[in-house]
């Protein structure tokens, strides 16, 4: 080990909390606004995709403050299992795209949910 930087932990969770939660926010906000276009646009009813963002919405607020941060981790987790499943086997997009994003960003997603599911998100919270 060249640094000891186990003290940092605590606080690169809580980064890695925060921004998992502001591309949740936003992006239930955007399912729960416009359900119709929304859902459109990824191929569910709009009463699928509000319940998809109110799901969004719940996990990301949970995340953020670490209040049942493990619960939260696993909404976030089933809609990005949901969405590479999509883009893998209905749509056949590649881990990376030319236009748009590959499964390579849900991916990236999910891996920051289940590292929050798997420590519980630190011991820091907004509480």
């Amino acid at each position: 080990m060249i640094f000891d930087t186990a003290f940092l932990a605590g606080f690169a969770l809580l980064l890695l909390r925060i921004i998992i939660a502001i591309v949740f926010l936003s992006s239930g906000k955007s399912h729960v606004q416009k359900p119709k276009e929304r859902g459109e646009s990824i191929g569910m009813s709009p009463t699928t995709t509000t319940i998809l963002g109110l799901a969004e919405i719940v996990g990301a607020v949970s995340i953020a403050f670490g209040v049942f941060t493990q619960i939260g981790a696993l909404l976030i987790m089933g809609a990005m299992f949901g969405a590479m499943y999509k883009k893998i086997f209905v749509w056949k997009t590649g881990f990376y795209e030319d236009k748009g994003y590959g499964w390579h960003y849900d991916l990236l997603l999910f891996i920051g949910a289940f590292v929050i599911f798997a420590t519980h998100g630190g011991s820091l919270i907004f509480i």
